[in-house]
């Protein structure tokens, strides 16, 4: 019998091109029962560093001993919700109702037009009118990227996030409740519990077919026509034309990926328990609150990274962990 091996490259990350915005895009939120409340932050990558925490995974050879664990550090300074937004469902899907813009819009002057923050009081009696036809209530919410020393921007990064809890009635009201006012991540997420990172990854560019795809280089006789970086066959002759599945020279990198759970390490507001000598490489020195996430996340450092209540958790149990060291260690070399 024929070995096979499987396929160079995955199938599931089509088509292979350039995001259209910085800001992730979410199609789907978390199923949520209980008190009104928002499923998702931003903030900043700043970079990696290294724990030493207590192995609390049952059954662990470790589990109860020290390990060390690499984490990423994402500056998290608060966010502002700008606006409600609201969805109605129809034949065609989903589409908005109408907004609910806060009075005070001036930091999102670069990104907006005033004409959007007039008629909140008119938004808000066509909203409880059609009350009984809202499928989804979004709030508007934006970064506040002048107080992050390491990301050299000044317009905010706006993104939807979405409230879940109780009727569309209440989740109303709480939107109403917090419209125009900071919200930090620590009100929304808690040490120890699962999240999805989302980001941009990084741009490599336009790359062949080899780093693109993994694909084996050509050897011996093959590459006596100097190419050795090539696909061996492009297909056969029927049906006339490349299929799509054929690994092909083209954009890599700058897509957006998203990692589920993701734990939440530590959420902190004292900097300098975090920050090495000399700041992180290529960002700085974190000056907000900050979230340790295990592992690695997509992006490079100063990227955008939104965070969201887990989606996939199962029954991963929720617990918070002992930290009893981080690195400050110059990641300098």
């Amino acid at each position: 019998m024929r070995t096979v091996r499987p396929r160079a490259g995955s199938l599931a990350y089509y088509p292979r091109k350039r995001a259209k915005d910085i800001v992730p895009k979410y199609q789907s939120w978390p199923a949520y029962e209980g008190q009104p409340m928002l499923q998702g932050f931003a903030g900043y990558k700043a970079g990696m560093t290294h724990v030493i925490m207590i192995d609390d995974h049952k059954k662990s050879p470790t589990e109860g001993k020290e390990v060390m664990v690499q984490v990423t550090v994402i500056e998290i300074p608060p966010m502002t919700v700008a606006a409600i937004r609201v969805y109605v469902k129809d034949t065609y899907g989903k589409h908005p109702l109408t907004e609910v813009w806060a009075e005070n819009t001036e930091a999102l002057s670069g990104r907006i037009t005033k004409a959007k923050t007039n008629g909140a009081a008119k938004a808000t009696e066509k909203i409880n009118a059609a009350i009984a036809d809202v499928v989804e209530v979004m709030v508007l919410m934006y970064t506040k990227p002048t107080a992050v020393t390491g990301v050299p921007k000044k317009i905010p990064d706006l993104m939807e996030i979405r409230v879940a809890g109780g009727s569309m009635q209440d989740r109303f009201s709480y939107a109403l409740s917090i419209l125009g006012t900071e919200i930090d991540m620590k009100s929304l997420f808690a040490e120890g519990q699962f999240a999805d990172i989302s980001g941009i990854t990084k741009g490599k560019g336009f790359q062949g077919a080899v780093k693109r795809f993994g694909i084996t280089l050509r050897k011996r006789k093959h590459s006596r026509a100097k190419k050795t970086r090539h696909i061996g066959t492009l297909g056969p002759w029927h049906p006339h034309h490349v299929r799509w599945q054929v690994p092909m020279p083209g954009q890599m990198g700058f897509q957006q990926r998203t990692e589920l759970n993701k734990r939440i390490i530590k959420i902190g507001d004292n900097p300098t328990d975090i920050n090495p000598a000399g700041g992180f490489l290529h960002y700085g020195l974190v000056r907000n609150n900050y979230v340790l996430i295990k592992g690695s996340i997509p992006g490079p450092a100063k990227r955008l990274v939104r965070i969201r209540s887990a989606t996939r958790m199962g029954e991963q149990k929720v617990q918070t962990p002992v930290v009893e060291f981080v690195s400050v260690q110059s990641k300098q070399g």
